[in-house]
């Protein structure tokens, strides 16, 4: 697929993405949209590697954006979310 050697293309999946993380928050859709908009940044200076590689340079991105987003904003080790009140009430 030709198309995923161009830098927009992969703004446009990044864009994807994060709309995905607005509609079905967790931080993981995050995690591929960061790394999606690192691989357009790596395409647009320049980058010209096949897309096999393409995709595990997309994946490792991914994994390494999902696994900082993890441990900045998740809860600390042990602890539960709780409510206590009804938003209803």
């Amino acid at each position: 697929m030709a198309v995923l050697s161009l830098w927009w293309a992969w703004l446009g999946v990044a864009l994807v993405l994060g709309i995905a993380e607005v509609l079905l928050p967790g931080f993981i859709f995050l995690g591929f949209a960061i790394g999606a908009v690192a691989v357009a940044g790596l395409l647009a200076l320049g980058l010209a590697v096949s897309l096999p590689v393409l995709l595990l340079i997309f994946a490792a991105l991914s994994l390494v954006a999902w696994l900082i987003l993890r441990r900045y904003f998740a809860l600390p080790k042990g602890q539960v979310k709780r409510f206590h009140d009804d938003i209803n009430d």
